[in-house]
């Protein structure tokens, strides 16, 4: 008969759970509980299902925006805070948190809850990572402090005092963490010819979109040939895809009177034009009408919004350095080089193997879903490919299809956008077995392409 103290490890051992899984546990109940607080009587002026409460809160807590009810004239003041928070928490981690209330206890982030809290902000220097969570926090105060300030010029001449400064804050908590929630049914179209929107919004979600790695690289080196790779990989290529998203942007849309060629000037077309170039991959507010756009842009909107942001950052989606990563082995392969390299810097294989896993694993969710949406709802191709590489990136931007969803539909999109914040790859970690070779094979070619 065993003993008991071997029976308890044993137990101990069957129930625990690696970071991914912890981490997936952990948002999913953040979830539940925002299900029921927006399903409370007064947190809407009229009742909310458990279902629309369940879809809005799985939206807020992965920050991606994709909406059933109108948010600013369905809920309540009380239901509006209780999203914001959401986004706020979703946005930046459960886990971050904690340790901002472990560190006002005076105590130890134990080892195991910091390979969770990596997890949580995909970093994997251990070393460092209270420091960047420091980081983290006085960027996310000092900025969103000034987006609120910022807002509050153009909000509380328009809507008072008390509305203004709610609408301010509610925004700019939305747009820092990539959320794409806005109170108003036409989200911010009405300002779309706007300076101080359409650079201030902006601003908030390109600089938590770029993420909290790079912000800090930049504090501490202040110029270009101190930055890590990952910095100078992060920053060359968000600056290509904002190019190259706007000017392709303005050339598909300018003449389509349904979206920029029913402007009043070049000016509005090319504020217009700047706002959805950036908007697209992660943040999920717009000035245009959505479901206007010409195929060909709306096709390029999912190629943005699978990409996304940044690592350790707000934003969803495969990543922008998996992306350009992803260029540089292709573009090695086609030179007959062995190795991958950049800026004078060579990227380990393993590396190379994680972004093409990465990339397997998140077209086979996006294919997945996609794939149970269409057999179950009779809506063109185009539309729901779009809801769907918008929850996986968790940007909101949506062509009308995801009110009209069945259930087994808005379900698919919850478990994207699910999937989508957590992370393709711990997903992939979670559900794989470590095994070791037993034996060290013979090496051996096979034919592609």
């Amino acid at each position: 008969m065993a003993a008991p103290g071997l029976l308890a490890r044993h137990r101990r051992r069957t129930v625990r759970l690696s970071p991914p899984g912890v981490l997936m546990l952990l948002y999913a109940a953040l979830i539940l509980v925002g299900t029921i607080l927006l399903a409370l009587p007064f947190s809407a002026h009229t009742p909310t299902g458990w279902y629309d409460a369940l879809f809005t809160a799985a939206s807020a807590v992965t920050v991606t925006g994709l909406v059933v009810v109108d948010t600013g004239s369905h809920f309540t003041m009380f239901g509006q805070l209780i999203i914001m928070v959401l986004i706020q928490l979703g946005g930046l981690g459960l886990m971050t948190f904690a340790v901002l209330v472990f560190a006002l206890l005076g105590l130890r982030l134990p080892a195991r809850h910091q390979l969770i809290l990596s997890e949580d902000l995909n970093h994997t220097d251990l070393g460092n990572l209270m420091k960047l969570v420091g980081v983290i926090f006085r960027l996310v105060v000092v900025f969103e402090l000034i987006g609120v300030c910022l807002l509050a010029i153009r909000f509380i001449p328009e809507f008072g005092w008390k509305q203004g400064l709610w609408q301010a804050l509610f925004h700019t908590v939305s747009a820092f963490n990539n959320a794409g929630f806005s109170l108003f049914s036409d989200s911010l179209s009405r300002w779309v010819g706007d300076p101080l929107v359409n650079l201030v919004v902006p601003a908030l979600f390109i600089v938590g979109g770029m993420g909290y790695a790079v912000l800090a690289d930049l504090g501490a080196k202040r110029e270009w040939q101190g930055l890590t790779l990952h910095s100078k990989l992060m920053l060359s290529g968000t600056a290509g895809l904002i190019v190259w998203s706007m000017a392709t942007f303005a050339f598909l849309e300018w003449s389509n009177p349904a979206t920029l060629g029913g402007l009043d000037g070049a000016g509005d077309r090319l504020w217009a034009s700047w706002f959805q170039a950036v908007t697209t991959r992660t943040a999920g507010f717009n000035t245009i009408e959505i479901g206007e756009l010409r195929d060909s842009t709306a096709l390029l909107f999912i190629t943005l919004m699978v990409i996304g942001g940044g690592s350790t950052s707000t934003a969803g989606g495969i990543k922008v350095t998996t992306f350009v990563v992803l260029l540089l082995a292709t573009v090695a392969f086609l030179r007959r080089r062995e190795i991958v390299s950049a800026f004078e810097r060579t990227l380990p294989l393993a590396q190379v193997l994680k972004v093409l896993a990465l990339v397997v694993i998140s077209l086979f969710v996006v294919v997945t879903g996609l794939f149970i949406v269409l057999a179950t709802n009779d809506r063109n191709f185009l539309d729901l490919a779009f809801e769907v590489a918008s929850a996986f990136g968790t940007v909101g931007l949506s062509r009308g299809a995801t009110a009209d969803l069945d259930p087994l539909g808005r379900a698919v999109i919850i478990a994207t956008m699910f999937i989508g914040r957590v992370g393709p790859l711990a997903l992939g970690f979670f559900l794989a077995t470590r095994t070791m070779p037993r034996v060290r094979y013979a090496s051996s070619d096979v034919y592609l392409g």
